[in-house]
């Protein structure tokens, strides 16, 4: 989960535990990003997933001088953090009935395909709300953020076979919820 260019993550914590700035920076410049993705496809709220990046990088900074190199990776270590916060917020939510929060007024014309795009976006993400959590975060991981198995498996906390059953299974699902609206959104 690192760059294959510069230090490792793991260094880079550790130089930051050592009191070295450009390290940290250079980790949340590397980190940061994929965090707030992730955040970004499991809450749909760009202020919630920017709240779970902080969070989720405030957390790594107070392990820093307790950190044991080879434990674990830095990068997995935070995005399972930043899959709990957003987990946890998303349970809080669920007490919101989804009706009584308002849709996001959109005053800017676009071509046909922006539309288009955002429809299947949208289509998406309303599907993948529908899958249960832990399929939802198991796609979410494989099929959005890119992530290889065994590193899904360590960021959930989970074999790998149960990795590949979640995946399939949520697959399966997403497929069914989206099959009624293939034509409405393009896909033959």
């Amino acid at each position: 989960m690192r760059d294959d260019e510069g230090p490792s993550d793991d260094l880079l914590l550790r130089r930051y535990a050592a009191g070295e700035a450009l390290a940290a920076q250079l980790l949340l410049d590397r980190l940061a990003p994929r965090l707030y993705r992730l955040a970004l496809r499991l809450l749909g709220d760009a202020a919630e997933a920017e709240d779970v990046v902080q969070e989720a990088m405030l957390r790594l900074w107070q392990i820093a001088p307790r950190w044991q190199p080879g434990a674990a990776q830095p990068g997995t270590w935070v995005y399972r953090v930043a899959m709990n916060l957003a987990t946890d917020r998303l349970r809080r939510r669920r007490s919101v009935a989804l009706d009584s929060v308002p849709e996001p007024a959109d005053d800017a014309p676009a071509p046909f395909d922006a539309l288009l795009e955002t429809d299947r976006t949208r289509a998406l993400e309303a599907a993948l709300a529908q899958l249960p959590d832990r399929q939802r975060e198991a796609v979410v991981l494989r099929h959005l953020e890119g992530l290889a198995n065994p590193e899904i498996a360590d960021v959930m906390g989970v074999s790998v076979e149960a990795v590949e059953s979640l995946t399939a299974r949520g697959r399966r699902r997403l497929a069914e919820l989206l099959s009624a609206r293939r034509e409405d959104l393009g896909y033959q």
